[in-house]
């Protein structure tokens, strides 16, 4: 069954989601916070800024007005940076048709609150069944084709399966969840954890190190996901462990290249310019690490990598510490 979405967010992210969905064949208008960018869709039929050589598909319609692109669809996918998630959804009542199904690709937490969005977007839209879209995924080969495996989370098991066959095709398999907080933590966490790794590689610290992070990175998240109520074996598939391998170890990462630039000694502003993409570890690793400390959960990677955005440490010093610390049982508590 075809249906209308809006795609909210004409970045790499949002561009890849609306191809698959009008792959699919559904229509999807897409709409983007820079009218000139929008515009240009229009007219080119490429996006002018992100996966500017994979042509926009007919069943595309960019749309500069808000109100326009929300009017009269079926489903909403939200698809901008942490940062501009609450903006976002504050823009939305209103406008929005009433009791339609809301989701997000967004992976970040709550600027404001810390807390994850799905508190955000429930506070902010009652009513509208919620989910979430997660799992190892880059834009360019989402766009591409290439196959891709994710999970979408919700309460309402009906509606959910409804949103993931849309996706779904041989080309972007979808996976059924109803852990929303697992979800979402694993997605946030692992862009702090990239940092780290690429920082390790940065340093020129070899592939022990990087396995070792990557590990114990896990870990962390797996223990903060226990403090929130999050099921493990989401943080052990493809929205933890798998997406966190992807981001950690391919150069596709925009948090892994933040990392390898920042072990390499350069500064956070400068490789952001050179990435020219919202790194969201960066921002996430000072609400990882406050969440950390709220909740009482010991996290020594993410609030190194803190610590080092935050200009408190450098990157061989944090690298030190974390070394130095006492030795202790694998699987302790």
């Amino acid at each position: 069954m075809s249906r209308r979405y809006a795609v909210l967010g004409a970045g790499s992210w949002g561009t890849a989601l609306a191809l698959v969905l009008a792959r699919n064949g559904h229509d999807v208008r897409l709409w983007g916070h820079d009218p000139e960018a929008v515009r240009s869709m229009g007219v080119t039929g490429h996006n002018p800024r992100y996966l500017t050589d994979i042509p926009l598909a007919a069943a595309i319609q960019p749309r500069i007005d808000l109100a326009s692109a929300l009017e009269g669809i079926d489903a909403l996918l939200i698809a901008v940076p942490s940062h501009a998630f609450a903006e976002t959804l504050r823009q939305l009542p209103g406008q929005l048709p009433a009791g339609i199904p809301v989701l997000w690709a967004t992976k970040g937490l709550d600027a404001a609150s810390g807390g994850l969005l799905h508190e955000l977007a429930g506070q902010a839209l009652p009513g509208h069944p919620l989910a979430v879209l997660s799992g190892p995924t880059f834009a360019r080969e989402v766009a591409r084709g290439l196959p891709t495996a994710v999970v979408l989370a919700g309460h309402d098991r009906a509606i959910v399966q409804a949103l993931g066959h849309d996706f779904h095709d041989e080309r972007f398999r979808v996976y059924i969840s109803d852990d929303l907080v697992g979800v979402e933590l694993g997605g946030a966490v692992k862009n702090v954890l990239a940092i780290a790794t690429g920082i390790a590689d940065g340093l020129g610290f070899g592939a022990n190190a990087r396995a070792g992070l990557i590990t114990r990175g896990l870990a962390e998240v797996r223990r903060l996901g226990a403090s929130l109520g999050a099921e493990d074996r989401t943080l052990t598939g493809l929205a933890g462990m798998g997406d966190l391998i992807l981001t950690c170890t391919d150069d596709q990462s925009r948090n892994r290249r933040m990392g390898l630039a920042l072990g390499r000694g350069e500064s956070i502003a400068a490789a952001a310019e050179t990435i020219g993409e919202v790194v969201e570890g960066v921002r996430t690793a000072g609400e990882v690490g406050a969440l950390a400390r709220r909740l009482m959960v010991e996290l020594p990677i993410c609030q190194a990598v803190e610590a080092i955005v935050l200009g408190r440490e450098n990157p061989m010093a944090a690298a030190k510490n974390l070394m130095e610390r006492q030795p202790g049982a694998e699987f302790g508590d």
